[in-house]
């Protein structure tokens, strides 16, 4: 498991590009037949990637955590944005079609990840955050979310925003996790762009254009940051960053958060005129 220690908002505005990579993106999450952890202070969240091939991978605990399984003392939600498999969480199997979502409960000792294929592998994105209670393990479907239509093809920013793990829907302690899509001809995400002086939030961008990008903003509002974001590559957005970007073309993107609530809407926006 690999260790990011995102950096202050100080020492942020000295980087150099790939400083700024090092420490805010996470590139290479999902490899056929791997687990691919990512440890950070960013709440001590845990981002990862999981693409069982021929073989099941088993979700394990790390020295990082200081666990015998990994989900000793934390909750996780994993989205399958690959082909269709399967999670077993302690014994219960649950099918996975690509965008459907698993919430995993604290203290759950046994998770398997399988593909239905190898040949189109299922590929699990997973985000976790510590956990000081407990709720059921839960699936949805991406018809069973809560579905939210936001923005303008005026303003390039019309998106639907789907969300599985939050309150009213999926139960979690702290972990607050769905996607938002851009319909075709908007490129804007999560406009107004905001903060959340609260909570910590990451990105995984997926569903992009071929060979596009997303130019993902971080940093303090009158001192912006960007990097150019590929095809399921992760950003992490400590609480004093912004976070937002604008593609070459319509995408998607997984979002997590973890901290002091579960307001969805507990946000600081930001004026963008005042933008830097």
């Amino acid at each position: 498991m690999r260790t990011i220690e995102a950096s202050d908002s100080m020492s942020f505005r000295r980087m150099t590009t790939q400083e700024l990579r090092d420490r805010f993106v996470i590139e290479d999450l999902f490899q056929p037949g791997q687990v691919t952890l990512v440890y950070t202070n960013v709440d001590r969240a845990v981002v990862g990637g999981i693409v069982p091939v021929e073989d099941p991978l088993e979700l394990k605990g790390g020295r990082e955590m200081a666990c015998t399984y990994f989900c000793e003392r934390r909750e996780a939600g994993i989205i399958n944005l690959g082909g269709a498999g399967s999670i077993v969480v302690d014994g219960t199997t649950y099918p996975m079609a690509n965008r459907e979502c698993l919430y995993i409960r604290r203290g759950s000792r046994g998770i398997l990840c399988a593909s239905d294929n190898p040949a189109v592998p299922a590929q699990f994105y997973l985000v976790s955050y510590p956990a000081h209670a407990d709720y059921p393990t839960t699936k949805a479907s991406l018809k069973e979310a809560n579905h939210i239509e936001l923005g303008s093809l005026a303003e390039s920013n019309r998106r639907t925003i789907h969300q599985f793990i939050r309150p009213g829907f999926i139960k979690s302690c702290q972990l607050v996790m769905g996607f938002t899509e851009l319909h075709e001809g908007s490129v804007w995400n999560s406009f107004p762009p905001h903060t959340h002086d609260r909570r910590t939030e990451v990105y995984c961008y997926f569903d992009l254009p071929k060979n596009g990008m997303v130019m993902h903003v971080l940093g303090e509002p009158d001192e912006t940051r960007h990097v150019a974001i590929r095809e399921k590559q992760a950003v992490l957005s400590p609480a004093w960053s912004v976070h937002c970007g604008a593609g070459t073309g319509a995408y998607a993107f997984v979002w997590a958060m973890g901290g002091e609530n579960q307001e969805f809407d507990d946000m600081d926006k930001c004026d963008v005129v005042k933008f830097r």
